[in-house]
């Protein structure tokens, strides 16, 4: 049995005796559904970089331009499909007495999969809110009929419900993200570059505090030496590999 084969049986073995089991994903599980990372060259659109639009001050010097952006985004956005990594997560949701996902990714995906207990830390991108009132509304119509859009209510324009560069996580996702960390027995990471700030840190929180954890990623990231597994490879195909359906808590 080769060194990949262990980990992926001791990674089983470990999520099969859990009954609590915390999931934080990244850009890498999205992007094995073909959803655009906007890192490195694929980051440019029209000469833009994602950093140079996803913030407050380039909403508001130019609203139009920003939602041109989001627009193109939900375009690219609307017809991935959730891969087998994301019905792996869901089916697990399913075995466990308690389940939390955490996840960096604003595309949806892991709902169309079917999980449920999702915090989404950076927010979702069909969702438009009010910059006046507050209100939040789902939207999946891809293009808007109208650039930037408007509330229905009060007739402001909307701004994509996302987290911006510059801006901060709602403490309250917060507090909920740290407490599924520090109340589960088992922490999986997935498709997360372990750099952005703060969800880089769960995965420290989690041995801090005795959890067992294991990280699934392309390839090693920072915090991967003080993790208990590191699995290299894709999360769709590594994933389906770590339950069975036959082991069901209650």
């Amino acid at each position: 049995m080769n060194e990949m084969h262990e980990k992926i049986s001791a990674a089983l073995d470990i999520i099969e005796h859990c009954s609590s089991l915390t999931v934080l994903t990244g850009a890498g599980i999205s992007a094995e559904s073909g959803v655009p990372t906007f890192r490195g060259k694929e980051g440019l659109w029209r000469n833009f970089r994602s950093e140079d639009l996803a913030t407050p001050e380039a909403f508001w010097n130019n609203p139009k331009l920003v939602w041109e952006w989001y627009d193109w985004r939900r375009n690219a956005a609307r017809d991935a499909k959730p891969n087998p990594g994301h019905f792996a997560l869901a089916e697990l949701e399913d075995q466990k007495k308690k389940f939390t996902l955490i996840t960096q990714n604003i595309d949806g995906l892991h709902q169309l999969a079917g999980s449920r207990n999702i915090i989404e830390m950076h927010g979702n991108i069909w969702q438009i809110r009010c910059t006046k009132c507050g209100d939040v509304q789902q939207s999946h119509k891809v293009p808007l009929d109208e650039i930037p859009p408007r509330c229905g209510l009060c007739n402001e324009i909307g701004r994509p419900n996302v987290v911006w560069f510059g801006e901060i996580i709602p403490m309250e996702v917060i507090d909920r993200s740290l407490k599924a960390v520090e109340e589960c027995e088992v922490m999986l990471i997935v498709g997360t570059s372990g750099i952005v700030e703060p969800a880089a840190s769960m995965g420290l929180v989690a041995k801090q505090t005795g959890k067992t954890v294991i990280e699934i990623n392309l390839e090693y990231t920072p915090n991967s030496p003080l993790f208990d597994l590191t699995i290299l490879g894709k999360s769709g195909e590594i994933l389906p590999l770590l339950f069975t359906s036959r082991k069901v808590y209650s």
